[in-house]
C-alpha cells in the first residue's frame, strides 16, 4: 500500500464524536478530512475541512463525496453496505466493506467468529414474533433478546427472566428479527483493541476492564486485573484471527466476557471504540492516530501504555455539566464533544485520569 502524503483528503462516513476525534488526529498528521453524514447534530463537522449532508443511500451525493477523497473510512458501523459498493471502485475504503457486513448482523457475526474457533454464548434466532418462544426455550432463561441489526449502547435489547416475560418482548425490542442469547456467568468485561496495517502487521493496546451502566459503557480502567490479564492473550489471538480473515485495515475492536471457562466473545466493532478513548493520553499512540496511520499506509505507532494506572469515564447526559469541576482536577483530561443537547443516555464527553 502506497503511503498517502500529508495534504491528502480522508473521507469519514459518520459525523459523531468518533469522527470528530479521527479528524483531529488526522489534522495533526497534516491530512484534511471530509465528513459525510445525514442531517443531525454532526459534531465532527466542526473540526473538518469539508462536509456533506446527505443520506447514506444518496448515490449521487456519495459519488461526489468519493471524488473529493483519497481514502474513505467510517466511524459508525451501521452505514448501509450496498450504497458503498457504488463508490468502492473509485476510492479505497478501509476497513473493508465485508467488516461492515459481518458487524451489522449479530447472527452472521457470531457464526463468523465460531467458524474461526471463537467461543460465544448460546444463541437462537427469532425472525418473527411466533418464533420468540422457541428461541428463548432453546437457550433457556434468563436470556437477552437483541435486534439482529442496528443495536448499540443497550438499544434494541430486552432481558427476559422467565417465559412469562415473552408476551411483550417482541414489541419491546422494536418488532423486528431478534437473536436470543443465553445469559452467561462472567466476572468482568473487557475489550481487545488492535490496529492492523495493509501488510498484516498487528499491534495491540492493553485490554481495559469495562463497566457498563444501563447498557452504556461507564468506565474503562487499567490495569484490568489478574483474571482479564490471564485471558488477554487468548482473546487477542481470537481478535487477530477475525481481523486477518477480513484482511482488515485500521483499528478493530472485539469485546469479551472474562469467565471461568476463558474469554467468551461478545461482539465486534469495525472501528475505533469508546473503550479505547483512554489511549489519547494513556498510550504512546492513540487509537485515533493509529487508525489514520493504517488507512493512509503509514508506519504504525507504539501502543504502549504510559502510566501505571489509567481510568476513562464517560460523561453521559447531565454529567457534562461538571466540566468546570473536572477542569480543576489536575489528574483529569477532559474531552467534550460539542453536542447541542445533553439528553439522558447520550455521551457528551469523557474524562481520562492518569496515575504514574
Amino acid at each position: 500500500m502506497t503511503a498517502l502524503p500529508p495534504g491528502s483528503t480522508i473521507g469519514i462516513l459518520g459525523g459523531g464524536q468518533l469522527g470528530r476525534m479521527l479528524a483531529m488526529a488526522a489534522a495533526q498528521l497534516g491530512y484534511r478530512c471530509h465528513i459525510y453524514a445525514p442531517p443531525g447534530d454532526n459534531v465532527a463537522f466542526e473540526v473538518a475541512a469539508g462536509s456533506t449532508v446527505a443520506e447514506y443511500d444518496d448515490l449521487a451525493a456519495l459519488k461526489s463525496f468519493a471524488e473529493k477523497c483519497d481514502v474513505v473510512t467510517f466511524e459508525f458501523e451501521n452505514v448501509p453496505v450496498e450504497p458503498l459498493r457504488s463508490i468502492a471502485h473509485a476510492v479505497p475504503i478501509h476497513p473493508p466493506i465485508q467488516a461492515l457486513e459481518v458487524a451489522q448482523d449479530r447472527v452472521e457475526e457470531k457464526e463468523y467468529v465460531r467458524k474461526l474457533g471463537g467461543e460465544t454464548a448460546a444463541f437462537a434466532v427469532a425472525r418473527s414474533e411466533i418464533e420468540v418462544d422457541d428461541a428463548v426455550a432453546a437457550v433457556g432463561t434468563p436470556a437477552i433478546l437483541k435486534t439482529i441489526r442496528m443495536g448499540y449502547d443497550g438499544k434494541g435489547q430486552v432481558r427476559v427472566s422467565a417465559q412469562s416475560d415473552l408476551a411483550s418482548a417482541w414489541r419491546r425490542a422494536g418488532g423486528q428479527p431478534l437473536i436470543a442469547e443465553a445469559m452467561v456467568q462472567f466476572d468482568a468485561e473487557f475489550s481487545v483493541i488492535l490496529v492492523r496495517s495493509a501488510d498484516g502487521e498487528i499491534r495491540y493496546w492493553d485490554s481495559p476492564r469495562n463497566a457498563h451502566e444501563n447498557g452504556i459503557l461507564a468506565t474503562s480502567t487499567l490495569p484490568a486485573g489478574p483474571l482479564i490479564e490471564s485471558q488477554q492473550a487468548a482473546a487477542r489471538q481470537m481478535a487477530a484471527a477475525v481481523a486477518d480473515a477480513l484482511e482488515y485495515v485500521g483499528v478493530f475492536t472485539a469485546e469479551f466476557f472474562a469467565s471461568g471457562e476463558g474469554p467468551l466473545f461478545n461482539e465486534i466493532a469495525p472501528r475505533v471504540h469508546n473503550s479505547g478513548h483512554w489511549t489519547i493520553e494513556g498510550a504512546e499512540t492513540s487509537q485515533f492516530e493509529n487508525h489514520i496511520r493504517a488507512i493512509c499506509g503509514l508506519p504504525l505507532g507504539s501502543t504502549a501504555t504510559v502510566a501505571e494506572r489509567v481510568e476513562m469515564q464517560n460523561l453521559i447526559g447531565k454529567d457534562g455539566e461538571r466540566w468546570l469541576q473536572l477542569l480543576g482536577d489536575p489528574a483529569a483530561n477532559l474531552h467534550l464533544y460539542g453536542k447541542a443537547e445533553a439528553r439522558d443516555g447520550r455521551k457528551i464527553g469523557h474524562v481520562t485520569r492518569l496515575y504514574r
